[in-house]
């Protein structure tokens, strides 16, 4: 079974400041770092690390070849990103706060210039039962993934960032994740509403798909509509937490790969997220396989 994550592929510049800027506030950064990102190159990155086969399709600019550097660094393959030299490559500007948290503000550049022909010659390559990772940042995504479902590819979607189109969607997902602004703005409730409730709601609207919820600090919930697991978020002192949520995604999907069940994937997930978020980054932060099954929060995965 093949991996093909088709998604977003950017330059993050990441401001280290006291606080997030305030309206009509201007702030000095106390220091400014350069690292590869982009929801899907995460996502990329952290299937690969931990253990799946993954080829990485997408745009960028001149200015990225980097990018695709750090991918195939990664053990991803990258013959389908294809290089646009009229545009910029997407990218982040990333504001960090001294706790640790972050905002992010995004511009889609190449990210945005994906066409429908890419997207027929790249799913041309894949096959039934291959699966399709997918997130909410490049352009034609309806038509990624209803020729995806077409030619019988799984599909593995993480809608973000949430916009008014992604609810038509979602009934074409097989695996759903997302964190619970993303699922209070779908809902239209509010973020701080019962999470459980939230994922009940979810799965009523979605029932074919297995629902993953994440957290943050409270750790993940996940149904496939029989059961609720939960999973615990492992306590770490947080330096970044700007792929938590990506590597949390990659791990997850790639230990069902393997067969894993859902509550251990969960765990695999939870621990190759809390070691993502001690470290700077997106990209870099995230741990390789080796070193989430030699951690304590997971040594114990392979007796099971």
């Amino acid at each position: 079974m093949k991996v093909l994550c088709f998604g977003s592929l950017n330059i993050d510049y990441v401001y280290a400041v006291p606080h997030f800027v305030q309206r009509g506030e201007t702030l000095s950064a106390d220091t400014l770092q350069t690292f590869t990102g982009g929801k899907g190159l995460n996502q990329s990155i952290a299937l690969a690390r931990a253990g799946a086969e993954v080829w990485h399709a997408g745009a960028i600019g001149a200015d990225g070849a980097f990018l695709a550097d750090a991918l195939q660094e990664a053990g991803v393959h990258t013959e389908h990103i294809e290089t646009l030299p009229e545009v910029h490559t997407g990218h982040a500007i990333i504001q960090k706060s001294a706790d640790g948290d972050n905002c992010i503000l995004l511009y889609g550049g190449a990210n945005q210039a994906v066409t429908p022909e890419q997207i027929d010659r790249t799913l041309a390559q894949f096959s039934a039962d291959d699966l399709l990772v997918a997130q909410n940042e490049i352009s034609a995504l309806s038509h990624l993934l209803q020729r995806a479902k077409a030619r019988g590819l799984r599909v593995a979607l993480n809608p973000s960032p949430m916009d008014e189109n992604l609810p038509t969607l979602l009934p074409l997902a097989d695996y759903l994740l997302l964190n619970e602004i993303e699922a209070s703005q779908l809902l239209r409730c509010d973020a701080d509403s019962d999470p459980e409730r939230m994922l009940a709601q979810l799965h009523k609207r979605y029932p074919d798909a297995m629902i993953v919820l994440t957290l943050g600090a409270q750790g993940a919930l996940c149904t496939d509509g029989e059961a609720i697991l939960r999973q615990s978020a492992i306590p770490v002192k947080a330096v970044d937490t700007t792929a938590a949520g990506d590597t949390f995604t990659g791990f997850f999907l790639a230990g069902l790969l393997e067969g894993q069940n859902a509550a251990q994937a969960m765990r695999f997930a939870a621990a190759a997220a809390a070691i993502a978020v001690t470290q700077p980054g997106a990209a870099p932060s995230i741990p390789t396989r080796k070193k989430v099954l030699s951690s304590g929060a997971f040594c114990d995965i392979l007796a099971e």
